[in-house]
């Protein structure tokens, strides 16, 4: 058993090593993760969570290294969760060796961690929330949150950021993977990544159409703004981190900062509790009241949603 308190005291204290520990405690959902998480709950709240996404191949491991450049420039501690797609067979990130990012490897104020979807839909790792609060705890200033590239399921990353960017490149046809992918909805700040390629300029100018036919702004609201990167030597980056700490002052001004972080964490209540429910109605499958219900539906006695109100009943007790 992992000494809780202690492991919480060495992360907050910048150690790599016991925030490893406490992030696997979380992936792995051990029976100490209610004590982890209490234990962090009143040392959060501190880190700024930038959400990237993008369809593959457009840069989104490249851009995350250049920001992280860019943050550590300005003093700020780092932490990175570069969510990975998972083996089908083992489980495991496909590029957990994060190459890409290894200049950073050896800098005490970065803190990078891959994790596997395992099958998870939206691109996610469903203990990202929980991965994001250690590293929060940890004192890192800033959280980014690279997601698997996975077209139109990736918009969840919107319910996990506080800020949320999408990289497009020119010549892969994200002007109409943005249409249909709700990328639309989702973005705050926009990167048009590769801009030294041919078709940047009305990559740029197709988003900026695009974002004009969205719904109507009120005088004051947030109009994402459209940034131009070459990441692979660093161009473009500072306007980007400054498109983010324009989207910051902007969300704490209006008080969007707080109520954006209110939905998360109401997101994340309810899916720990929907997960809890799951596993009693798998009890239930045990005890054969399921299948009876199933089987008076077969025969036509119950229709489903009666079916689902004795399960509920059963599971509340009412």
């Amino acid at each position: 058993m992992a000494d809780v308190p202690a492991l919480v005291e060495q992360a907050r204290e910048g150690r790599p090593r016991a925030v490893a520990r406490l992030i696997s405690l979380v992936e792995g959902a051990s029976p100490q993760l209610r004590e982890v998480m209490a234990a962090l709950a009143p040392l959060t709240g501190g880190a700024y969570v930038v959400g990237i996404t993008g369809s593959p191949g457009v840069g989104k491991s490249t851009s995350t290294s250049a920001l992280v450049t860019a943050y550590r420039r300005m003093g700020k501690r780092i932490g990175v969760l570069a969510v990975d797609p998972s083996s089908p067979f083992s489980g495991g990130a496909l590029l957990g060796d994060r190459v890409r990012m290894s200049e950073h490897a050896s800098d005490p104020g970065v803190y990078i961690r891959s994790m596997a979807t395992r099958g998870h839909l939206g691109g996610l790792a469903w203990a990202a929330p929980q991965a994001i609060r250690v590293l929060d705890a940890a004192g890192c200033d800033v959280v980014l949150v690279e997601t698997v590239g996975v077209g139109q399921s990736e918009v969840e990353i919107a319910s996990q950021a506080d800020t949320s960017v999408v990289l497009l490149a020119p010549g892969m046809g994200d002007g109409i993977q943005a249409a249909k992918a709700g990328i639309l909805e989702i973005g705050d700040v926009y990167v048009v990544n590769k801009a030294d390629r041919d078709g940047a300029d009305a990559t740029a100018r197709e988003l900026n159409h695009m974002l004009g036919l969205g719904e109507a702004r009120a005088a004051g609201d947030w109009r994402p703004p459209i940034v131009k990167t070459v990441a692979a030597r660093g161009e473009g980056v500072d306007e980007v981190v400054e498109a983010l700490e324009k989207h910051r002052a902007w969300m704490e001004e209006r008080d969007v900062l707080a109520d954006r972080r209110r939905r998360r964490a109401a997101h994340e209540v309810e899916t720990i509790a929907v997960t809890a429910l799951r596993e009693r109605i798998g009890d239930l499958r045990g005890d054969r009241h399921l299948p009876a219900l199933a089987e008076r539906v077969v025969g036509g006695e119950l229709d489903p949603y009666a079916a689902a109100d004795e399960l509920v009943a059963g599971l509340t007790g009412e």
